[in-house]
């Protein structure tokens, strides 16, 4: 029961302090870095926790969530090179790939594609039609209704992310009771 406490704590963790980050990047296009190190350590406390009590097969290997990791980081370097993306996104994105690992790494990245593309849309849509009369002047809706082409695409990482951990079976009760097993039953 301690292992299972621990993982979803961690979890919960992550996918809340995401949803802070989201809401950050919405409200002033910032990120702050503590909301990605505190994804980053609940990963390793998670991983080692279970890792120690036994019950790492909930994760895939160690090797599989470092390589998913630095692949987002490679990639989202060079965007953040060419401006495409901001140095928090990805850091924020490296980090939930972590969490990933290589099984969870295509729909992470098919589904934040998904939820970026919507937010580009919206974005679109705030530009043309100015409907918030005042907003803050700082916010993504205050800068794109101002001109800007700006989208919080931590917002869709963060989505990327739990759609990702639905899938992979962090949230799926069979997996979850294998916290309920011993390891020679």
């Amino acid at each position: 029961m301690f292992y299972l406490v621990l993982f979803l704590i961690c979890l919960l963790l992550s996918v809340g302090v995401g949803a802070l980050a989201g809401l950050s990047d919405i409200r002033g296009m910032v990120i702050p870095n503590i909301y990605s190190v505190v994804v980053g350590l609940s990963f390793f406390v998670a991983f080692t926790g279970l890792y120690l009590g036994g019950k790492a097969q909930i994760f895939s290997p160690i090797w599989s969530h470092l390589m998913a990791a630095g692949l987002m980081f490679a990639v989202t370097l060079g965007l953040f090179a060419v401006r495409a993306i901001g140095a928090a996104d990805s850091k924020l994105g490296t980090v939930f790939a972590l969490w990933a690992g290589l099984k969870g790494l295509a729909p992470f990245l098919l589904f934040m594609a998904l939820g970026g593309g919507i937010l580009a849309l919206a974005a679109l849509i705030l530009q043309k039609k100015k409907p918030f009369p005042n907003p803050a002047k700082d916010s993504w809706v205050g800068r794109v209704q101002g001109g800007e082409s700006k989208v919080p695409y931590g917002v869709a990482i963060v989505f990327g992310a739990a759609v990702a951990f639905y899938q992979i079976g962090y949230f799926d009760p069979s997996n979850l009771s294998l916290f309920f097993h011993t390891k020679g039953s």
